[in-house]
């Protein structure tokens, strides 16, 4: 048992300025974190203890699933990351830096490089694979912008796992049972979510899996069908079949040029020249690692970066700027068209569905009408290259699209040779021949799963925390301290839920009975035990569910029993 008046748990009114979502307004508010820098926290008792549940469920789980503990430095060599490719590749977040005798280092926004270089040192055998390994450890990754508090940290606490299998198959058991662990983990700490199908971005690999705590609030969009078990965030998420594009009968003549004076969106053009958007081929031009490339889509869809990237097997793309549109088709942007284009075409499934359409001229005020795919301009290739969108069906049965927020929590992926071939780790197979091992990476984000809870479970009083994750389960507090008597009976039922295993938080402050109420709430303690004078002259005192709102008078031999009996209820509330 805790006593509040000797804890740091500093709880405002106020609402901090620069907290832009519920999680980092409440956990500032309830006294469990506190700002070092931009994208640097403090955690305070009572959120360290948040932390630690969090920590707990995850170990116990990823032990279950047969993975072993081992801690990484979070200071690595500049060698290892160039050795992997990624050391130029990863960007600006990667933070680097120089010691005294002029070594290049970075801290360690994920350990890929570290834990293969660890296995091909230690493993020779196949006799000594699977192999899975993990750690809870400090990580930082310079965000170009960090906010959200603990959504969107530049330090930050994460759980990464990596799995190494001699070959695909057991590989591809490794990811199941680490998706599987997964699904328990976050079920143990109450929390509503789903398994979406994912880009491997920096990471790389063959796929992934996001796991994306359900919230309003939450900065992914996920697209899942009404019918099937498909979802998808949506950078990943394919376009089914596209029927909707209005139907053309194809121009018997060659393209038409016409005068679009200063229209040049696909907007402005189709109100001027009376032609739907869906009729348009839409032309963006992007530079990338691998050239320029010209990108043709309905006018009536947007283009997904991601897909473009992938279907080039890029390291990078961006849209080009203005200077280098004129350089490639002599026109200001908006008037780009794929007819004559001195660059890779890459179009987009939706181009299939126009016999016959309208496009940028490459030239300034000035569009062509009567373009014929295939006749006037040929791609390279057709693919999926657009986001998806309401109204979209199913790529898998057709299904209607729903959408819905969520928060990334934990990602899973399977690498393949990725990073084993860049780093030669290596195993000789039963036959004596040499073979790279077969990787996965398994990552959680322990703060923001933490802060994801919040976003999902709070109320206009403060946090409603899943018992499994609370920073204690039960408050026990007399409201008048002052009255030897009932802070004595207050004290023993406090002591006697300890030994029964409840976590309680003692409240035995000289404040008024609304702020250790209001208190209580903010910080979302699940259950409270309140002993007023006029209950306690009865011989009773209040259990209050934080969660349902319901209080129940109950006599004080009762408590103890009533209060447990109340906690397990919530503990199945979370079960796996």
């Amino acid at each position: 048992m805790i006593r509040y008046s000797g804890y740091l748990m500093p709880t405002t009114k106020e609402i901090p300025s620069d907290a832009e979502v519920v999680s980092h307004r409440l956990m500032l508010r309830a006294g469990l974190i506190r700002k070092v820098a931009s994208g640097i926290y403090t955690y305070l008792p009572a959120g360290l203890r948040v932390l630690r549940k969090v920590e707990g469920i995850i170990r116990e789980e990823m032990d279950r699933a047969g993975a072993q503990e081992v801690l990484m430095p979070s200071v690595i060599p500049a060698e290892l990351w160039k050795e992997s490719g990624r050391w130029d590749a990863y960007g600006k977040e990667l933070l680097r830096f120089r010691d005294r005798a002029d070594r290049e280092f970075c801290l360690g926004p994920t350990h890929e490089e570290v834990i293969t270089d660890l296995v091909r040192r230690e493993v020779r055998s196949y006799r000594q694979l699977p192999l899975n390994l993990y750690q809870i450890q400090d990580k930082f990754r310079d965000e170009i912008r960090p906010r959200f508090g603990l959504m969107r940290g530049r330090e930050f606490f994460m759980k990464d796992a990596y799995s190494f299998d001699a070959d695909e198959e057991g590989a591809a058991g490794s990811y199941r049972k680490m998706y599987d662990a997964y699904c328990r983990i976050f079920r143990r700490m109450g929390l509503a979510f789903r398994a979406v199908e994912a880009d491997t971005g920096a990471i790389g690999g063959r796929s992934s899996h996001e796991f994306m705590v359900i919230a309003d609030s939450g900065e992914d969009a996920i697209v899942s069908c009404g019918a099937c078990e498909y979802s998808a965030n949506v950078e990943k998420a394919e376009c089914g079949p596209d029927g909707s594009v209005p139907a053309a009968t194809p121009a018997p003549g060659p393209p038409r040029k016409v005068p679009t004076p200063g229209k040049r969106t696909i907007g402005e053009v189709s109100a001027f020249l009376g032609i739907p958007p869906g009729l348009f081929f839409k032309t963006l031009l992007f530079e990338t690692d691998k050239g320029d490339v010209a990108v043709v889509l309905s006018g009536k869809h947007e283009v997904n970066e991601v897909k473009v990237k992938n279907r080039l097997g890029a390291d990078w793309v961006k849209l080009a700027g203005e200077e280098r549109v004129r350089e490639i088709t002599g026109a200001p942007s908006g008037y780009a068209g794929p007819v004559g284009l001195p660059v890779r075409v890459l179009a987009d499934h939706s181009v299939r569905g126009i016999a016959s359409g309208a496009t940028g001229a490459n030239e300034k005020d000035a569009h062509l009408v009567d373009v014929v795919p295939g006749r006037d301009f040929l791609p390279e290739s057709y693919a999926d290259l657009r986001l998806v969108e309401e109204g979209d069906r199913c790529p898998r049965c057709s299904g209607p699209f729903r959408f819905s927020r969520g928060i990334e929590v934990g990602h899973v992926f399977r690498l393949g040779t990725k990073y084993s071939v860049a780093l030669s780790a290596a195993y000789l197979d039963a036959f004596g021949k040499e073979q790279s091992i077969v990787m996965g990476c398994y990552g959680i984000g322990v703060g923001r799963t933490a802060a994801a809870a919040i976003e999902q479970h709070h109320d206009d009083d403060g946090i409603v925390w899943p018992i499994s994750i609370a920073p204690f389960e039960a408050c026990v507090l007399p409201v008048n301290t002052k009255n030897e008597g009932l802070v004595k009976e207050a004290e023993r039922v406090g002591k006697e839920l300890s030994a029964r295993g409840i976590e309680v938080l003692f409240d035995d402050r000289d404040e008024r009975p609304g702020i250790k109420f209001k208190d209580a709430d903010l910080v979302g303690i699940p259950l409270r035990v309140t002993f007023g004078e006029k209950n306690y002259e009865a011989g009773c005192a209040e259990i209050r569910d934080r969660k349902t709102g319901r209080t129940d008078r109950v006599e004080i031999s009762e408590v103890v029993a009533r209060v447990c009996t109340a906690a397990q209820e919530k503990k199945k509330e979370c079960a796996p």
